[in-house]
């Protein structure tokens, strides 16, 4: 479908750690928007049911865009699903995010299904947001620092 990506990471980290990087919204923040964005959380409550709202800002030109959605499934270290929105009307129709985690010898293995991307965003530039920001979710989870 041209309008959804799917990517697949084995993270040498346990699956409490992934799934607190999706929960916690200051280290949510850090992670999710791809490089040259920085991102604000206006709403989380993370629960089935809950709603988000955060918006993408790019830090060269200080536009944004903003989006929201509801959580409709959440499996504590194993999945995390949903449902989202862009604020921006020439952005229509609504995303559904689908989250994986299972845990492997190594860590965890994640895979993410994202579908329903607006026709106005190239998929492939939808999927180089996702492995950059990716990255960023690895070297969050992955360093194992000792309390001082």
């Amino acid at each position: 479908m041209a309008n959804s990506v799917s990517l697949h990471r084995i993270i040498k980290a346990k699956p409490e750690k992934v799934f607190k990087a999706f929960t916690d919204p200051v280290a949510h923040a850090t992670w999710i928007p791809p490089y040259g964005f920085v991102c604000t959380v206006q709403e989380t409550d993370f629960k089935v049911g809950g709603k988000f709202k955060m918006t993408f800002l790019n830090f060269s030109t200080g536009n944004g865009h903003s989006f929201g959605g509801e959580y409709l499934e959440i499996k504590p270290n194993e999945l995390i699903k949903y449902c989202d929105r862009f604020d921006d009307p020439s952005l229509p129709g609504e995303m559904i995010t689908t989250v994986w985690m299972r845990k492997v010898l190594v860590g965890t293995e994640l895979k993410v299904l994202q579908e329903g991307i607006p026709e106005a965003i190239p998929a492939e530039m939808c999927y180089l947001g996702w492995q950059e920001s990716l990255e960023k979710l690895i070297k969050l989870v992955e360093p194992e620092i000792p309390d001082a």
